[in-house]
């Protein structure tokens, strides 16, 4: 079927058809690009959203959980997705608008040449026509002309009365007319003829033959249309194995939210590793307001402290800071992770031993590319001077010898603190007796004078002369109790600074040591209830166990430890402040 035959006389509806025709694939370009620009945008979106949602620094310890790492996962598959909309935009602007819009303006050009050329041959058989009318009106005003001059000559003829002279002016007349009339009559003849030929070519060649081109035209753009919508799915089909294969990652994603190992992984990030605190002790206040007179006047309401908090700083009292040790998340300012509970001082300690391996190894690789490099040297000196490196090699085995240090220290460390975890796994629930030494239990009641020089008083403000002088004479000091501050020897901050000069045997003692002391007994400055059993392992400690009352003599003055008396027995001692809840008198 063609345009030229069927739709011979359609000539402006056709050209309206066209101009629709290509307004609308105009108009599916404009659909094109205005996706492109919400494909963009719906790109960057995602990828602000992706953005917004990443974890932050202080969340990413959180991030160790599986539905943190599956939805991690998510986000970094949905940023992918952002990215193959964006390939999805690209390729639409690049394959189809841009072909599209230069189409579009072609077709334009196109259209316009082939009605131009419709127009003009169509004012062309228009002309002829307008000859061809002109031709007719003349020949058939010459033949009416002659016509009346063939009537006037036969009346003029048959007309005696007149002349033979005017007889023969109406002949000549009528012979002209006649003449005239043949003439008139040979060109609208020729006019006929040529406007025949002109009107047969025009609709039968040169009109199709336009209609012809806007009919190609026509299903170009049609073709084109089809086309470009195909090249748009498979645009986006060429992307969805990849959003298939981005959805297929946040699936395994979300199978491998495993609820089980999270309950783990939160046990293993918070158990502290000490037992359940014991029943509460009775207290027997007789015997309390028989023990001291002092410690009854000192005895006001008291103020209880949370149990989130403990006493530390000067012998006042005067500051209180928050514990994290225990309750929050677990953080240690001590090489040796002492201030931490067990399980966690365990996992820190086990944390550093990895990185320094860690450290060991890579320095190990460095010196093994150096010593290669310096065994390449000696085969060919022209590539460099083996003394050259000799330098690196001395720092990395000093490097090394440093780091294998620091780890058989922190290895140390940590069968420490195995061992002192084995120690806290079988808790007591009574007063345990003073170990051999006999350094844990100080009864104040056996007041004796010690030799002329050592009138030390229970305060840690001994000179370091004393305790020197003590230390010499001690027995060598156990490790410290799991979680608890380490002793120094020669200092004033560990418990047995105090104690030193002021400790001698009694006789049938079994050679177990007791306090004596000068001075009169220190009135408390609260009581205090132990939240986890303690074994006294170090010297100037006292053992308790879980609930334990027990009176506070000094305050924790920043060395992790505080100085308590027992209750229902005058003994005093040292006991980690961190294993200690706290209640001060107001005084």
């Amino acid at each position: 079927m063609s345009w030229g035959t069927e739709l011979w006389d359609q000539f402006e509806n056709l050209s309206l058809h066209t101009q629709k025709g290509i307004e609308f694939l105009e108009r599916y370009g404009h659909f094109v690009r205005d996706r492109c620009a919400i494909e963009v945008e719906y790109a960057a979106k995602l990828r602000r959203l992706v953005k917004s949602y990443q974890p932050k620094k202080k969340e990413e310890e959180d991030y160790q959980y599986s539905p943190c790492r599956a939805f991690k996962l998510e986000l970094n598959e949905v940023n992918d997705q952002a990215g193959q909309r964006e390939v999805i935009a690209e390729n639409l602007q690049a394959n189809v608008l841009r072909e599209l819009n230069i189409l579009v303006k072609d077709f334009k050009e196109d259209r316009k040449k082939h009605l131009q050329e419709g127009a003009r041959l169509m004012a062309t058989l228009a002309g002829q026509i307008g000859n061809l009318e002109r031709a007719r009106k003349a020949y058939e005003k010459a033949f009416r002309e002659a016509e009346r001059a063939v009537e006037n000559y036969q009346r003029a003829d048959a007309d005696l009365n007149l002349s033979r002279a005017e007889v023969e002016k109406q002949r000549m007349n009528m012979t002209l007319k006649t003449q005239q009339s043949e003439e008139a009559k040979t060109e609208y003849a020729n006019q006929l003829q040529k406007t025949n030929d002109m009107q047969t070519l025009h609709y039968h060649t040169a009109m199709p033959e336009v209609f012809q081109h806007l009919q190609e035209l026509d299903e170009k753009r049609i073709k084109n249309m089809r086309n470009y919508m195909m090249k748009s799915v498979e645009i986006e089909r060429a992307v969805a194995p990849i959003i298939a294969q981005c959805l297929d990652g946040i699936e395994k994603a979300a199978n491998e939210i495993n609820e089980k190992e999270d309950t783990m992984l939160v046990i293993e990030r918070y158990k502290s590793g000490f037992q359940p605190p014991g029943d509460f002790p009775f207290e027997d206040l007789s015997v309390a307001k028989n023990y001291d007179s002092n410690s009854q006047l000192a005895q006001p309401v008291m103020q209880p402290i949370h149990n989130h908090l403990t006493v530390k700083g000067t012998v006042s009292g005067g500051k209180i800071k928050k514990r994290v040790g225990l309750f929050g998340i677990f953080s240690s300012n001590k090489e040796d992770c002492s201030d931490l509970p067990p399980n966690q001082r365990k996992k820190r300690l086990q944390q550093r031993l990895d990185e320094i391996q860690a450290k060991i190894q890579q320095e190990t690789a460095a010196r093994d590319g150096l010593m290669k490099m310096k065994g390449v040297y000696e085969q060919n000196p022209a590539l460099g001077d083996p003394m050259s490196i000799e330098g690196q090699l001395n720092q990395s085995s000093n490097k090394l010898d440093k780091l294998r240090a620091e780890l058989a220290k922190f290895q140390g460390y940590l069968e420490e603190a195995m061992r002192a975890d084995v120690s806290l796994s079988s808790p007591s629930q009574a007063p345990r007796k003073p170990t051999s030494n006999g350094s844990a239990t100080r009864p104040l009641s056996s007041r004796r004078s010690s030799h002329s020089g050592g009138e030390e008083s229970l305060s840690r403000s001994a000179s370091d002369s004393s305790v020197s002088n003590a230390n010499a004479n001690q027995p060598v000091h156990k490790k410290s109790a799991p979680g608890t501050p380490q002793p120094t020897h020669g200092s004033t901050n560990s418990p047995e600074s105090g104690l030193g000069e002021s400790r001698t045997s009694l006789p049938g003692s079994g050679g177990e040591e007791y306090y004596v002391d000068e001075v009169d007994a220190q009135p408390p400055l609260g009581t205090c209830r132990a939240l986890y059993p303690f074994d006294a392992t170090s010297e100037g400690s006292i053992p308790m166990y879980d609930g334990e009352e027990l009176y506070m003599i000094e305050l924790d003055q920043g060395d992790g430890w505080t100085r308590v008396r027992r209750i229902s027995q005058p003994i005093e001692g040292f006991v980690p402040t961190s294993y200690i809840e706290c209640h001060l008198y107001n005084t």
